[in-house]
């Protein structure tokens, strides 16, 4: 099919090469334009920008969908379906009407669970036993088109935000081009509105680990923010990045380290969590063996 694609993060890479290797014509790439990264604050192109520059196929940065311009081009494109991917822009009426047939979001949730922005943070944080990856014909609202295939994946009990958004990409790449090639075969399946939940974007007032929680909330907190935005507490007076996580036994003050050698086992409000991977700043992020060699933490010591 003659495909234009529009994604942006890494999510969305996967998909684009398995559609191009799968021998669909993709007439252009679109995607977000450049942000400043890494220390020098430099504009950097986006992933999807990358990877369509490896494979030679024409990219468009718009900041918007809404004007005229970039209206016209995607009509002179001659799309026979749209494939979008973590774009990050709105596709307004005009734009999703232009391919006969249709634009296909690859989503990574069982919709109509975790419509919007988040969703794999999401299903960690609640303590979701499933995730998985839905391709759904977009419509104006905010993922709320007919479902037109869905695969669901266990979430393991250590599993992080970073381990399942690879899995879910894979996954994603598999299936939009198992979608496209049975097309006219796929039966659209409404969502029920009724069982919606909705994924907001992340925010870092989020990080902070309370001690007064549950060790289970504390780990899915921990497990769903790694590796961005990193889950984070005070560590003899530094803020520490918690990346990795199980839950433990024990009991204790709140915040009271219970063991610091090999393990970081931490008391929570109820139960006490083991901290299994850490990032100081401007460090690389290490095992929580490795941490310990190097930072002075010792039983009784409180994380705040």
């Amino acid at each position: 099919m003659r495909l234009v694609f529009m994604g942006t993060p890494d999510f969305a890479v996967p998909a684009l090469a398995a559609l191009h290797e799968a021998g669909h014509d993709i007439a252009a790439v679109f995607t977000q334009p450049p942000r400043p990264a890494g220390r020098g604050r430099k504009p950097r192109p986006s992933p999807v920008a990358r990877k369509a520059g490896e494979l030679g196929l024409p990219v468009f940065t718009p900041t918007s969908l809404r004007d005229e311009e970039t209206i016209r081009l995607l009509r002179d494109l001659r799309p026979e379906a749209a494939v979008v991917a973590a774009y990050g822009l709105i596709l307004p009426g005009a734009v999703l009407e232009i391919p006969p047939g249709g634009c296909l979001n690859i989503h990574a949730s069982l919709l109509p669970r975790w419509r919007g922005a988040a969703p794999i943070h999401r299903a960690i944080m609640a303590g979701d036993a499933e995730s998985g990856i839905s391709i759904m014909q977009m419509e104006e609202g905010l993922d709320t088109g007919p479902v037109l295939l869905a695969e669901a994946v266990p979430i393991g009990p250590e599993e992080t935000t970073g381990e399942l958004h690879d899995r879910l990409a894979a996954l994603g790449s598999r299936l939009i081009v198992d979608a496209l090639a049975r097309i006219d075969d796929l039966e659209p399946m409404p969502q029920d509105d009724s069982r919606a939940t909705y994924a907001p974007k992340v925010s870092k007032a989020e990080a902070r680990v309370d001690w007064m929680r549950p060790a289970r909330e504390i780990d899915r907190q921990i497990r769903g923010l790694s590796p961005f935005p990193g889950a984070w507490s005070e560590i003899g007076g530094e803020r520490v990045k918690l990346l990795g996580s199980r839950l433990a036994e024990g009991d204790g003050v709140p915040g009271e380290v219970l063991e610091a050698g090999p393990a970081l086992k931490v008391a929570a409000g109820e139960g006490a969590v083991e901290i299994t991977r850490l990032q100081r700043a401007g460090r690389a992020a290490m095992r929580a063996e490795e941490f310990l060699r190097g930072f002075p933490v010792k039983a009784g010591d409180r994380l705040g």
